[in-house]
């Protein structure tokens, strides 16, 4: 019984006795700054300097992503994106779940992306709204393709008009699926009707990220 006790403190005092295992990781490695800090500095300075003009798509991304995921180098996940995607448009108009198959882009992130996509459909609406739709013609396509261009289904979308073209109201119609969504005629005159619409401007996208735009004022008549 002794015995075994002092090989017990033998033990434990050998181990006592060992200097403890030093980190040989320089220390000037430990206090490093990641290499894309300055990245992000460098990014903002040229956003602030030139607009996003100055910036091609996946720099832009990545000013999105730089609060959206603080603490990694966003640079290939905003190059992943555009891989998946193909445009700047289509990554924000992409469907959550298709968001996070890319490497980097977890459910919040995905969310925080189509919470951009929104305030963009917002504010291209904002553009529209109260105003002559057909006097800015331009105006009308960034507003319609923000809102259903990079749609994974077919939509079928009203714009109704005052005698004076200005938006009344904005409304999808109908929902379909990647290649035909449904039209009733009936259904159009009818809403236009009860809005006492004097024309409306009818949008109609494809999952290729196209759409149609026919422009019908004979309501007025």
């Amino acid at each position: 019984m002794g015995k075994s006790g002092d090989d017990e403190r033998g033990f434990f005092s050998e181990r006592w006795l060992e200097p403890p295992a030093k980190d040989k990781t320089p220390k000037d490695k430990l206090t490093e700054t990641p290499h894309y800090h300055g990245h992000r500095d460098r990014l903002r300075e040229r956003f602030v300097a030139g607009g996003a003009d100055a910036l091609p798509d996946y720099e832009l991304l990545e000013l999105l992503l730089f609060r959206l995921i603080p603490r990694v180098d966003t640079k290939p996940i905003a190059k992943a994106l555009l891989a998946r995607f193909g445009t700047f448009g289509e990554v924000l108009g992409a469907p959550v779940a298709l968001l996070q198959e890319v490497k980097g882009i977890g459910p919040a992130v995905a969310v925080d992306l189509k919470v951009i996509a929104a305030a963009a459909q917002r504010m291209a609406r904002t553009e529209v709204r109260d105003r002559e739709v057909l006097s800015n013609w331009t105006q009308l396509l960034a507003y319609c393709r923000s809102a259903m261009a990079f749609e994974n289904r077919e939509h079928f979308r009203i714009l109704f008009l005052d005698k004076k073209n200005v938006l009344i109201a904005d409304e999808v119609q109908q929902v379909g699926t990647v290649d035909h969504t449904p039209v009733y005629p009936r259904e159009v005159i009818k809403r236009a009707l009860e809005l006492s619409a004097s024309a409306v401007i009818l949008v109609h996208n494809h999952p290729t990220r196209l759409f149609s735009i026919t422009y019908d004022h004979s309501l007025a008549r």
